[in-house]
């Protein structure tokens, strides 16, 4: 085994990535209601801001994640996260990780798991991804302006190389019941 990935429990890990709104946490709700277990890279840096007791707000969980990526590596919340979806792996034949954003977390990914490792990108345009963001209620999420900064901030991650070589797509530019059921067939087909 080369590249320090390392002998797994037989398993599938699959992450999700997509701009914000794309519809990841909707595609994670889904998926865990057939019970397969979520970690949430954004909880990671919610829970930040939180043991930091800075005040929420929609710039600072962006500042958050760049100071982690800043002070540790880009890929700082992939190793921080690897052990628990190991340990998940021993008990779960499918792991799903919502929110990987940029190259240098799916390298990690890529060189823990290898074969048994696959990504998929929620897509939406702008404009849906902005309506939703605006009725969804997370103190995350501000103004247009502030989307487009943390859109631009994600793609310099790599989010949308990601989103673009990923192994599988939904896209959500519909409804979200059409959404649900476009989410519930992919886990069908790749789970069959």
């Amino acid at each position: 085994m080369s590249g320090g990935q390392r002998p797994t429990p037989m398993g599938q890990v699959v992450a999700v990535c997509g701009m914000p709104g794309s519809g990841k946490g909707e595609f994670a709700a889904v998926i865990a209601e057939q019970g397969v277990p979520v970690l949430s890279m954004g909880d990671m840096v919610r829970a930040e801001v939180r043991r930091q007791e800075l005040a929420e707000s929609p710039g600072i969980f962006g500042e958050i994640a760049a100071q982690l990526r800043a002070q540790f590596g880009e890929d700082v919340l992939a190793v921080r996260l690897a052990d628990a979806v190991d340990e998940l792996l021993a008990k779960h034949p499918v792991v799903l990780i919502e929110g990987m954003r940029g190259t240098a977390e799916r390298t990690v990914f890529l060189a823990r798991w290898g074969e048994a490792f696959a990504s998929l990108a929620v897509d939406a345009s702008p404009d849906v991804r902005f309506e939703r963001i605006q009725h969804r209620g997370r103190t995350e999420d501000g103004d247009r302006a502030a989307f487009e900064v943390r859109d631009a901030r994600e793609i310099g991650w790599g989010l949308d190389l990601i989103i673009a070589e990923s192994d599988y797509k939904i896209d959500n530019n519909q409804d979200l019941i059409s959404f649900r059921n476009d989410c519930q067939k992919w886990y069908l087909d790749y789970t069959a």
